[in-house]
């Protein structure tokens, strides 16, 4: 006989497999200047988890502004180029085979990117929130690209 508890979390985890072809990279995420593919995750995990791939679609202008994300996890993993963030007052450049985990509350702005640039982000709760906070401290400028 089972209990409640396992039964509710074999409901909310579930097998999933997404091949390339099945969740192509759209617009319409967060960042209009990215694009998104869902990884099926949030389904798999009834609202547990996110995971998806993010890629650089325009250059860099103004950046996602000084932010926070009301989360209980948050890693961005970075598969393909570079990105330069300010996590609170500090410069930090995140490279192809970096892992960041973003503690929960931590307030900052991705600023500046290469073309290339692709990660890997895996978030929870899946709706995740994002909250505008002031600017702790100046940012610098983003790299044109060409």
């Amino acid at each position: 006989m089972s209990t409640p508890a396992a039964t509710t979390s074999t409901s909310l985890n579930q097998f999933s497999h997404i091949h390339p072809e099945d969740t192509p990279f759209a617009s319409g995420g967060l960042r209009d200047f990215f694009l998104y593919r869902d990884l099926g995750i949030a389904t798999a995990t009834g609202g547990q988890v996110i995971a998806q791939l993010v890629k650089a679609n325009q250059p860099p202008e103004v950046g996602t502004g000084w932010h926070r994300h009301e989360a209980n996890f948050h890693i961005v993993i970075m598969l393909k180029g570079w990105a330069r963030f300010m996590y609170e007052d500090k410069e930090t450049l995140v490279k192809a085979g970096d892992c960041v985990h973003q503690r929960p509350g931590i307030v900052h702005f991705l600023f500046d990117y290469s073309p290339d640039m692709e990660y890997l982000e895996i978030v929870s709760p899946a709706d995740f929130s994002t909250v505008d906070m002031p600017a702790p401290c100046a940012v610098p400028s983003p790299t044109p690209w060409g």
